[in-house]
């Protein structure tokens, strides 16, 4: 008789669970609302521990049908933890695996290509503050140079001096990347920046002179949202977020 098959769940902690349901969410999250590029943008979620384990989408599925049990855990040299029929995106595990390795405070990065992110990619002035969505983002967001696909190891020392200490980065002809120590922070960081940016093509395709808010503002908007949220930062929106996916695409936490 043939021994039963082990589940994921069976081979995971209770913590690392819940990461890959939260993770299994954001996938589908973005896709929901649009943000997703076929196959061809990724989420990555620590898993703590010494070993530098994290999570990643198998390679070939589509955002929307990912499952918590579907995610792919690989070690620092690529290398998957637990059996897959997928293999990993090489340019995700560039990105990921460099940002990882040098902020030890991240737990999750997300990382789109969305048309309204690219654009402003694309500008040589980059974000502007033109929107209080933008003035979130500002302080705290940094620029990486396109390098074209992201598939080489040295491009990982940049990429780590590009973000630095920031939770936004914006990939020059290339798209956005969020991070946070929650898989809620960093996709409500994904969701401000993404929306900065839609509203700043929407503002400039409007054909009028932009009218930025003032620097004297941009400097208290650090303690202004942390009041606003109670300085419950993605908690406060990240329940909300997984009761709605729960009515319109439930099956992620499988």
């Amino acid at each position: 008789m043939n021994a039963p098959e082990r589940t994921v769940r069976s081979q995971v902690s209770e913590q690392e669970w819940q990461l890959r349901i939260d993770t299994a969410a954001a996938y589908r999250l973005i896709a929901l609302n649009g943000w997703d590029d076929l196959i061809y943008t990724h989420i990555s979620t620590r898993v703590p521990g010494p070993e530098h384990h994290f999570l990643i989408n198998p390679y070939g599925m589509m955002f929307d049908e990912i499952t918590a049990s579907s995610l792919i855990k690989v070690d620092a040299q690529c290398n998957p933890v637990l059996e897959s029929d997928y293999p990993v995106n090489p340019a995700g595990f560039v990105i990921h695996s460099a940002i990882h390795a040098a902020r030890e405070d991240v737990s999750c990065i997300i990382h789109t290509h969305t048309a309204a992110g690219v654009a402003v990619a694309a500008q040589e002035d980059g974000l502007l503050p033109v929107s209080q969505q933008a003035t979130v983002v500002l302080g705290a967001l940094g620029y990486h140079d396109y390098e074209g696909l992201a598939v080489r190891d040295d491009e990982k020392p940049r990429l780590q001096q590009s973000l630095a200490d920031n939770r936004y980065l914006i990939l020059r002809n290339h798209g956005l990347l969020t991070v946070g120590p929650s898989v809620g922070d960093a996709f409500q960081n994904m969701h401000v920046l993404q929306r900065a940016c839609e509203i700043q093509i929407m503002a400039q395709s409007g054909g009028s002179k932009l009218r930025p808010v003032d620097d004297a503002i941009l400097q208290g908007v650090g303690g202004a949202v942390r009041k606003a949220t109670g300085n419950k930062g993605g908690a406060l929106v990240w329940p909300g977020l997984l009761r709605r996916l729960q009515r319109m695409n439930p099956g992620f936490d499988a």
